[in-house]
């Protein structure tokens, strides 16, 4: 599959519709008709209390991986911080800018500016699943993050690891066993703190802390 089209779910249809209205319902599905609901409501309001806490953990200027609607590039930008949010959709960069903080369209497999210098990533809100490779988003985060650099990430909670594919649905999943699904089926991953310690430890990563916070789990990953 072509990058294109890997990035098409997160470019137009259901997604930038609901991130233009501000409200879901949205889901991931897989082939077996499993959902993940997508929390679009969180996403466009203002940072809460469990994304305060992976924030107040961020050190030097901070990369937003996977940024949607841009609260936490907002949130940090408002406490006086240097962040950057980069998000493969259109409509995500358009509302993190217009909340006031900077963003780029772009993969994060793609060039970055600062490679290397930045102090925190931020991998929130599933983004831990992007590309549906733990290892290799783990190796990429290395190459971003400046010596000794921290990465704070939320897991699914419980003991998951999985990868699969996915379309991204709207509401109508919940009513039809042909739901309207947009692009082709692309690759994402769940995983758990435990198993993202487990892909991370051997390779180099100091587990910084795990917490929970608003019913989400989080872990702050060192790079050595």
């Amino acid at each position: 599959m072509t990058a294109t089209a890997a990035h098409a779910p997160w470019e137009a249809g259901p997604y930038a519709a609901a991130l233009r209205s501000g409200r879901g319902p949205l889901f991931l599905r897989r082939a077996d008709g499993w959902l993940l609901p997508l929390e679009v409501e969180r996403w466009c309001a203002e940072a809460d209390t469990a994304d305060l806490s992976a924030l107040r953990r961020c050190e030097g200027s901070v990369l937003d991986v996977g940024c949607g609607p841009g609260r936490l590039v907002a949130a940090l930008k408002a406490r006086g911080g240097n962040a950057l949010g980069i998000d493969i959709s259109p409509e995500a960069v358009r509302r993190t800018v217009r909340s006031g903080g900077p963003a780029l369209r772009r993969s994060f497999f793609e060039p970055l500016p600062r490679e290397g210098t930045w102090g925190s990533v931020l991998l929130l809100d599933g983004n831990v699943g992007i590309g549906g490779d733990p290892r290799a988003l783990l190796a990429r985060t290395h190459e971003v993050l400046a010596p000794h650099g921290v990465l704070l990430a939320e897991t699914a909670p419980g003991d998951v690891d999985e990868r699969t594919r996915v379309h991204v649905v709207d509401d109508s999943a919940q009513n039809t066993s042909r739901p309207t699904a947009y692009g082709e089926p692309f690759s994402w991953a769940r995983v758990g703190t435990a198993a993202l310690l487990r892909y991370a430890l051997p390779y180099g990563w100091r587990a910084e802390g795990q917490w929970a916070s608003g019913g989400r789990t989080f872990v702050a990953l060192r790079r050595a």
